[in-house]
């Protein structure tokens, strides 16, 4: 799936506190933990779903992936994958949240990888490129190819983790 992002951007984390408190009330309700693997919100996804009291009861854990080798290590995403398509891809989306399911007890798991800029992009890959996954167990992974206006780094970010908020509670709907 493909999509253009342009809809209301939030300005900070606590803009996003009512969306992550309903991805965490729907998983809770249905006995579901949740693990992500972050690239380049670095954390962000857990750091908003954690402010909540509470969250331990969904929140299994985290995955900073910043580096190639962090995928590979931690995740278990293939470095000839990453070499061949690039960080920022749909496979290496999918992977990542194919590898956080691997490596914990989640249930669901969400992956971001993506160009926050300001440097980084490419023609094909412009600044705003990020690509969304997310797996459950026993399920199949959906991927979602976002692009967000180059509103600045902290723009990006912040429309990434309400991208992959909005994804969690798509599939767990």
């Amino acid at each position: 799936m493909k999509t253009q992002m342009s809809s209301s951007a939030p300005h900070n984390l606590d803009d996003l506190i009512p969306l992550a408190t309903d991805v965490l009330d729907a998983m809770k309700a249905k006995g579901l933990m949740l693990a992500t693997a972050e690239s380049c919100t670095g954390g962000l996804i857990s750091g908003v779903l954690t402010e909540i009291a509470g969250s331990s009861a969904v929140v299994d854990r985290s995955f900073v992936t910043y580096s190639n080798e962090a995928k590979a290590e931690m995740l278990g995403v293939s470095r000839d994958l990453i070499q061949k398509v690039g960080a920022v891809s749909k496979e290496v989306a999918m992977a990542m949240a194919e590898g956080a399911l691997k490596n914990s007890n989640a249930d669901v798991t969400v992956s971001v990888t993506g160009i926050a800029g300001p440097d980084g992009g490419s023609e094909d890959k412009p600044v705003g490129t990020v690509h969304v996954a997310v797996a459950v167990r026993g399920g199949t992974t959906q991927h979602m190819h976002c692009w967000f206006a180059d509103r600045g780094r902290q723009s990006i970010r912040l429309e990434t983790v309400q991208t992959a908020l909005t994804s969690i509670l798509n599939a767990v709907a």
